[in-house]
Order: C-alpha cells, then sequence, then structure tokens
C-alpha cells in the first residue's frame, strides 16, 4: 500500500560519475539511482524496488544532480538526437531539433504528467522506470537507437529493442548507470506520431501507440510500431509493421493492419480498462495515427 512517508535512506551525492560509479559498485541492488525522482519517490512510498526482485524499498539513493555534463539535449544531422541523464522533458522538448525532427517524441513529452512533472522528470528515467505505459519509453522504441550503460567494466550501447526484459524488469545491470539515448537522425521520408487515451487528461494511459514510417511517396519502406499498456512491457508490433513495409498504404492495408494489431496486443484488466476493450481498440488507434502521419 502507498503511504505520504518516505521509508528511510541514505542520500548519496557523488560529485563525478567516476565517484558515482564506485558508490554504486558498493551498494548494487540496495540503492537506486535519482535523476528527477517523479516516479521513484512514489515508488518507494509504496515499498516498490524497480528493476530487482525484492518488496522491500531502496536503502540509497544515488542522486547523479552534482554530477556535471549530464543534462545535455544534442542534435548532429549524421550522429542523431543525445539525450544526457539530467536532461528533463521540459528541456528536451524545448529543443529546437526535437520539435523539428522528431514529432512522436516530442508528442510524447507533452503528455508526460503535468508541466511540474516534465520539469523535473527525465527522459532517461522515464525509459529506466520501465513502466509497460511510459509515454516516453513508447515513442522511444517506436523510433529506435540506444542507451548508453556504464558499469565497473566500461561502457556498452543496448539497442532499445533489447532494452525491456519483463515487467519493470531492463537489460540495465544494478552496478551501472544510463548515462545517454541516442536516435538516429531523421531521415527524407520520415513520419513519426504519439497518442495516448486517457480517462482524464494527465492519467497514466489506458493505451499508447507511436509510430515512425520511412515514407516514398505513399509507399511505407519500412515501418517501427510501438504500443504501452498492452502486455507486460511496452512492445513493437513486428507482425503488424511487416505488412506496411514496401506497400502503398491504401484503405485495404489499413484494414489489415487494424486486425494484425490488435491480434497481437496481450492487455489485461485493470482499474483503467478492461482487456477487451484494449483489443479492440488498439487495431483502433494504430490505423488512424498511420493515416494521421500520412495524410490519407
Amino acid at each position: 500500500m502507498s503511504t505520504r512517508v518516505l521509508p528511510d535512506f541514505e542520500i548519496l551525492v557523488p560529485q563525478s560519475k567516476a565517484e558515482a560509479l564506485k558508490q554504486l559498485s558498493q551498494h548494487k541492488d540496495d540503492a537506486a539511482i535519482l535523476a528527477g525522482g517523479t516516479d521513484l519517490l512514489v515508488q518507494m512510498k509504496g515499498q516498490l524496488k524497480c528493476n530487482c526482485k525484492g518488496e522491500n524499498a531502496f536503502s540509497y539513493l544515488l542522486s547523479l544532480a552534482e554530477v556535471p555534463g549530464l543534462d545535455y539535449v544534442e542534435y548532429d544531422e549524421t550522429d542523431g538526437l543525445k539525450i544526457g541523464a539530467m536532461a528533463t522533458l521540459s528541456q528536451v522538448a524545448a529543443h529546437p531539433a526535437v520539435k523539428e525532427n522528431y514529432p512522436g517524441l516530442l508528442e510524447s513529452i507533452e503528455v508526460c504528467g503535468t508541466k511540474q512533472t516534465r520539469n523535473m522528470g527525465t527522459v532517461v528515467g522515464n525509459l529506466l522506470n520501465a513502466s509497460p505505459c511510459a509515454d516516453c519509453g513508447c515513442s522511444i522504441l517506436a523510433w529506435g537507437g540506444t542507451l548508453t550503460l556504464e558499469g565497473p567494466e566500461g561502457s556498452r550501447e543496448v539497442d532499445f529493442d533489447d532494452f525491456y526484459l519483463g515487467y519493470r524488469l531492463t537489460a540495465r545491470n544494478s552496478d551501472e548507470i544510463a548515462l545517454e539515448i541516442k536516435l538516429p537522425p531523421k531521415s527524407e521520408g520520415t513520419v513519426s506520431a504519439h497518442h495516448k487515451m486517457t480517462r482524464v487528461e494527465h492519467d497514466l494511459s489506458k493505451i499508447t501507440v507511436s509510430v515512425r514510417l520511412e515514407m516514398s511517396g505513399k509507399t511505407c519502406q519500412s515501418a517501427r510500431i510501438a504500443m504501452a499498456s498492452v502486455a507486460p512491457t511496452i512492445i513493437r508490433l513486428k507482425e503488424t509493421e511487416k505488412l506496411l513495409t514496401g506497400v502503398e498504404i491504401t484503405d485495404q492495408v489499413l484494414e489489415s493492419v487494424a486486425k494484425s494489431a490488435s491480434a497481437e496486443v496481450t492487455p489485461i484488466d485493470d482499474v483503467r480498462s478492461t482487456a477487451e476493450y484494449r483489443r479492440d481498440v488498439s487495431g483502433v488507434m494504430v490505423k488512424r495515427l498511420i493515416k494521421k502521419v500520412c495524410n490519407v
């Protein structure tokens, strides 16, 4: 049960990345990394651990607030978009390159909590939270790219397709820090969008869908479709993507896409919706979002 009271913990405030990695290696599963804290502190009130086994809250919070050089958003036409671990949702949304080249990501940020939440929460944190209904996680999976992790043995890049392993479980090891998101640059013909269905504004989603299509005229060269709140993790609809690849977007194709999307999801009943509703509406949302980005 969630309460208004945080459990006891010790705060660690490293002054460098090296110090942060040293402290994290000492505490591992008993330490949580604190960036914006908008998800983490709520989970701790509920005595939950994210990305590790156990029901007790963390004993240590390792804050990245005073580690220099992590609050950046950079764009290059060759390398694409880079988002540092401490870059806030508001900071990313305000970047001109995000507004121009990554509309799906921008739309996911704009519906991610309240303005106050976006001023504190980070895009990397939203990804690491591993919630099956995370907005940024959905749009980022649809776009594709990598997450840079660093631990005692050095740094490594994990493809977003391999990042979500299970319910609130990711490929990050307990002694690793997530440092940077990398999204490939937008190419000519790329379109993307994000749509979230909720009961009321700012609520957690009933169903969320993000798409990224590589278009040549009315023909789809490649597709990535991600959905949230329809499975234990955010998922890609890979069978549905195949129906779009190499074909012209027509009403007949979109009807097949809708049926396929509804068949690929594995939703559950919960306080926000029913499995039956989610399954039926998933296909409709995918079809409508593709029609929107393709102007058909």
